[in-house]
């Protein structure tokens, strides 16, 4: 009998929850949330006799190791800050844990240093199940696996409104604090061999999609996420945003007059503000999603050597909202991505334990299948270069 625990019945728990209650290898769900009412109306609106709420503080240790210990793997929704907290508290339980990660704060880097804890208590952690990092990550780890040598993984991600309306033509699907992150903190690459800083909102290019296009990518800070560490002799290792064009050029100049940036007042009639504050609040009704329909634009290209020809594997998704169940297209991507994962570990299909990134360890192949069958639809190309 396999019991899963979802810690927070936000956005992302809310949906895992529903993909769970619809897959047949899953006995028992438990939302687990402070907040139980919010908990609860997630179960009556989902109405399934296998799930049900309960009343649960995370910040209390020992309250969440007796929690964790009744089931097999716990998918941990909660806001990052709480992702090595989470992590400890299920090794102490001998129970399995994924999360949605978080690379401020080197929150999954501090995971990743429990690997030989969570080995010795046979116990298996993955963060980063989200989209980028996540889906990503797993898409390049298929694709380098399939190579003799890999020398160059390029990520484009883009969450957009399918109609775009002025001055930004963007709504946001997560928190507009975390966008002016990876709008303004440096985005890490690789070039030619060596590892490097430069600015986010910078070289901007045109990509085109099916029904989408001519759209713009430009690097992002964070979603490169561990793919150095897995891939320490890429030649070339880059994340970019994708966006309508002309987004980029706005941003920038928000950025470039301290607009978006932490820590930063001014002085104005002799009181203290923050602009980036100031900036959010004017925001928040232009940017908001609503009900309106938005996409995940997904474009993966891992390239090396294989029997001697280089070879290049290409990862492709367009998915759409489910406006049946008033799921965005971004909730969609991201809470089947750790649903299915947390599935893995449940079935056995993953066995490997201890601590690793989703490219390491995430079997590709069943992978894009499981994700098919809900709906999301990830084309693989092979092209051959001579």
């Amino acid at each position: 009998m396999v019991k899963i625990a979802i810690l927070g019945s936000g956005l992302m728990g809310k949906e895992a929850a529903r993909d769970l209650v619809n897959s047949e290898g899953v006995e028992q769900i438990v939302l687990a949330d402070m907040d139980l009412s919010k908990a609860e109306a997630v179960c009556k609106k989902l109405q399934s006799s296998k799930l049900s709420a309960v009343f649960l503080d995370a910040t209390q240790r020992n309250e969440l190791i007796e929690f964790l210990k009744g089931f097999d793997v716990a998918i941990n929704a909660l806001f990052y800050t709480f992702n090595e907290a989470v992590a400890n508290a299920a090794i102490a339980a001998g129970t399995h844990c994924v999360d949605l990660g978080g690379h401020i704060g080197q929150a999954t880097d501090h995971v990743l240093e429990l690997n030989e804890i969570a080995k010795r208590a046979n116990v298996t952690l993955i963060p980063d199940l989200g989209v980028a990092p996540g889906m990503v990550n797993i898409l390049a780890g298929y694709g380098a696996s399939q190579l003799d040598k890999t020398t160059s993984i390029k990520l484009y991600v883009g969450g957009i409104p399918v109609r775009p309306d002025p001055p930004l033509e963007y709504n946001h699907v997560f928190s507009m604090e975390g966008v002016f992150d990876h709008y303004t903190d440096p985005s890490f690459i690789i070039r030619n061999g060596v590892k490097q800083m430069i600015p986010s909102l910078s070289e901007v290019e045109t990509i085109h999609f099916e029904k989408f296009g001519p759209l713009e990518a430009f690097h992002t800070a964070g979603g490169t996420s561990t793919l150095a560490y897995s891939f320490p002799e890429l030649d070339c290792l880059e994340y970019k945003t994708i966006r309508y064009k002309g987004h980029a050029e706005k941003f920038k100049l928000l950025v470039d007059l301290n607009l978006t940036k932490k820590n930063y007042e001014v002085e104005v009639d002799g009181h203290k503000i923050n602009p980036r504050k100031v900036l959010l609040k004017v925001l928040d009704p232009i940017v908001d999603l609503k009900d309106k329909d938005d996409a995940v634009l997904l474009r993966v290209v891992v390239a090396g050597e294989k029997h001697g020809e280089q070879v290049a594997y290409e990862y492709e998704m367009t998915t759409y909202r489910d406006q049946a169940n008033q799921e965005t297209a971004m909730a969609r991507a991201t809470a089947n991505t750790i649903s299915v994962v947390a599935q893995m570990i449940a079935s056995g299909l993953i066995v490997k334990r201890g601590v690793y990134p989703p490219e390491q360890i995430v079997p590709g192949k069943a992978y894009i299948e499981a994700m098919k069958k809900r709906d999301v639809h990830i084309v693989e190309h092979c092209v051959m270069h001579t």
